[in-house]
């Protein structure tokens, strides 16, 4: 039984063999045609080609064609280079975008670094609760307004307002007087938009249906 197994690999082996002894005597066959057509049409173009008269319409033919052949060749090596320029120019204007608008958030950033520095230059003995409150508050503004140049904008809802899955997130159930079931009874973080994006959602509490409410 093993010596039919190799008898039969054996077999395979010479007709893979055979097969790729043809293949490349295919390919060098191919290649040296190539060539003596390539000499041929050089031949044609220089007038070194030596052909009978009644051949000259043929080998004006192939002139002809040799020259749109040429000519077509180089208008494709124009348009490859001019699509490889394109390609360049576009990758750096990319870049150049890229570094732009990081420039422009670090720029909008840099004066809110100030107003932290001004704090922190503050005597704590001397600055009371209120003004530490008070420059918390500016320069949350601040920041709210630069966020507003990138169209940012906050989401803030209120206390009763209708709960919305999109731009809001509901972290717990609360029930709170006045509220109806369904509805925002206890905000705990604003949310962010950019655009009509949600960034991400208001974080809330909502307050349960009633009849959720008597189990509890």
């Amino acid at each position: 039984m093993i010596n039919g197994t190799e008898d039969v690999n054996d077999v395979e082996s010479v007709e893979t063999d055979e097969a790729q002894k043809q293949a490349a005597a295919e390919e060098a066959f191919d290649a040296d045609r190539a060539a003596r057509f390539e000499t041929i049409r050089q031949m044609a173009v220089s007038g070194e080609l030596e052909y009978l008269p009644e051949s000259e319409e043929i080998v004006e033919t192939l002139i002809e064609t040799i020259g749109q052949r040429d000519e077509n060749f180089g208008r494709y090596q124009e348009m490859a280079a001019e699509h490889q320029n394109f390609q360049r120019r576009a990758s750096l204007n990319e870049q150049e975008a890229r570094i732009s608008s990081r420039q422009g958030v670090v720029q909008a950033l840099i004066p809110l670094m100030d107003h932290f520095e001004m704090a922190l230059l503050q005597d704590p003995e001397k600055v009371s609760a209120k003004d530490v409150m008070s420059g918390v508050e500016m320069i949350r503004s601040e920041f709210l307004k630069m966020l507003s140049g990138y169209g940012v904008s906050a989401i803030e809802p209120k206390v009763g307002d209708a709960f919305d899955p999109g731009p809001h997130a509901a972290m717990m159930q609360s029930a709170a007087d006045g509220v109806e079931p369904g509805c925002i009874s206890l905000v705990m973080g604003i949310g962010y938009m950019l655009g009509e994006r949600v960034i991400r959602p208001a974080k809330v509490g909502v307050a349960p249906e009633a009849a959720e409410s008597d189990e509890d």
